[in-house]
């Protein structure tokens, strides 16, 4: 059996990947720092060394899924190439946050969840600030080649925001399987038509007024 008062491992770590793990399994009402110290062998006061409370544990978790969502999102812009529209950059965005998503459900089922979280916390308010820097800058550069023309930019933000992460919660949550498609189809098809929605409308040719009326 388990020392209870040794740790030879990384203890805030594990504590983290455990519930991680539960949260996947069962959400995130079946976590508690008595059955993750119970999980792991060690005292039920170990946790406390790391996470005072569930909702520091619950932030430490959502603070680290907005750091992997920014990377995903600045990979995936990245690889678009320095070729790639603004637009387009913009649509894989929105495919980096819906294939987040699926490859980090127990983050996303946390992130958003305020009630769970110290929301006062400065680490998971300067990663959620800088993934939505992001987004914002991506809408920016969209609007500087003309898309989405007179529209606030966070307006913009916000509407792309809910649509790729609409796209990713209905797919959790089952109703989008059973559409019996593959989700990277469906966010590679929601994404694309999103960026084009804020492509500039190509220029009218000017009407020639000595044309004879058709």
């Amino acid at each position: 059996m388990a020392n209870p008062t040794y740790y030879g491992g990384d203890l805030r770590r594990d504590l983290l990947e455990e519930a991680l793990a539960l949260i996947a399994a069962e959400g995130p009402s079946a976590v508690s720092l008595r059955s993750l110290a119970r999980r792991l062998g060690v005292s039920h006061a170990a946790p406390a060394n790391h996470f005072p409370d569930k909702a520091a544990l619950f932030t430490a978790i959502a603070a680290e899924g907005f750091a992997l969502l920014a990377a995903a999102i600045e990979d995936a812009v990245r690889r678009a190439g320095p070729d790639a529209s603004a637009a387009q950059r913009f649509g894989a965005a929105g495919r980096a946050y819906a294939g987040f998503a699926l490859a980090h459900p127990a983050h996303f089922a946390v992130m958003w969840q305020r009630d769970l979280l110290h929301g006062d916390d400065p680490t998971l308010a300067a990663a959620g600030d800088a993934t939505f820097a992001l987004l914002l800058g991506g809408v920016r550069e969209v609007q500087a080649e003309g898309g989405a023309p007179g529209a606030a930019p966070e307006t913009v933000a916000y509407l792309a925001w809910s649509t790729v992460h609409g796209l990713a919660a209905l797919w959790l949550g089952g109703p989008l399987q059973r559409a019996g498609r593959p989700f990277d189809e469906l966010a590679g098809e929601v994404a694309t038509l999103l960026g084009r929605a804020f492509v500039p409308p190509a220029p009218t040719a000017p009407s020639d007024p000595a044309a004879p009326p058709v």
